[in-house]
Order: structure tokens, then C-alpha cells, then sequence
């Protein structure tokens, strides 16, 4: 009878190594799925903080921001050349805005929106749009959202 059952540990665990390594194989799949999540979770934050920066500096600057100069990136001028107006301002605090988005998000870009209500309040409307096809691959695009494209959009009264 021992005769007979001689190989039987070996095969044992080899079933073993199988079932570990297909466990294992699990866990780096979700470990790689926390990281793309992690990235775009990073990314979002990234995207809503040059928002409110772009805000900030639209507050600063409130003169130029109610007569519409931050709608346009228009050619910027280094206010250490010539005297600065709220329109120079403007135009070279978009032009950082926009290098800051290009460096910090993938295929990262901004824009903004002025508008007046009958009550002559001035909203400005953020969007900041990025490539986020990593993360969306990594989970599936989902629905209705053009693959890749995300953004986060912040309004607010000046």
C-alpha cells in the first residue's frame, strides 16, 4: 500500500503553487488598480488646486478679470519691461496658469468663462481638462465620456 502511494505529496503541492500563484496574480491585479486610481485621484486634486490658484489670481487682479482679459490668452507681457496694467497682468497670469496645467496634468489644459447677471455680479467658470485614459483603462471609460477626457469646472462670484 505504500507502494501505491508514492508521488502523491509532489502532486499535492504542485496543486498548491497553482492555487497560490493564480491568488497572487489576484492581488497584483488590485494592487495595480490602486495605483491608476491613485493616480487619478492625484490628478483631480492637481486639476481643482490650479483652479482655485487661477481663482485666487483673478481675485488679485479683480479689475482685469470683470473686463473679461482672463478669457483670452492673448500675448503676455513681463511686467519688469513695461509698466503693468490689469490687462498685461492677465495676460501673464494666464500665461503661467497654462504652463503650470501642461507640466502638471497630462494634456492639461484650461478655460475661462465670464459672465454678468441683471444684478451685475460677475461669475467666472474654471474648466480644467486632462487625459486621464490610464486610469480610465485600468477600470473601464465610462459612459457618455469621451475616452481619456476629465475635468473638474469651478464658478464662482468675483
Amino acid at each position: 500500500m505504500r507502494a501505491a502511494a508514492r508521488g502523491f505529496t509532489l502532486i499535492e503541492v504542485l496543486i498548491a503553487l497553482v492555487i497560490l500563484s493564480i491568488g497572487l496574480l489576484g492581488v497584483a491585479k488590485l494592487v495595480t488598480g490602486a495605483v491608476h486610481a491613485d493616480d487619478s485621484a492625484y490628478m483631480r486634486g492637481q486639476a481643482t488646486q490650479l483652479a482655485y490658484e487661477l481663482l485666487d489670481m483673478m481675485r488679485a487682479n479683480r479689475p482685469g478679470a470683470i473686463a473679461g482679459y482672463y478669457t483670452d490668452p492673448a500675448a503676455y507681457a513681463n511686467c519688469a519691461n513695461v509698466a503693468c496694467s490689469d490687462q498685461t497682468v492677465a495676460a501673464l497670469d494666464l500665461y503661467n496658469w497654462q504652463n503650470e496645467l501642461a507640466v502638471a496634468l497630462p494634456s492639461g489644459t484650461g478655460t475661462v468663462i465670464m459672465n454678468t447677471d441683471a444684478f451685475n455680479d460677475t461669475t467666472a467658470t474654471i474648466t480644467v481638462s486632462w487625459d486621464d485614459s490610464q486610469a480610465q483603462w485600468a477600470f473601464g471609460t465610462a459612459s457618455g465620456v469621451t475616452p481619456g477626457a476629465m475635468s473638474v469646472t469651478l464658478e464662482s462670484i468675483l
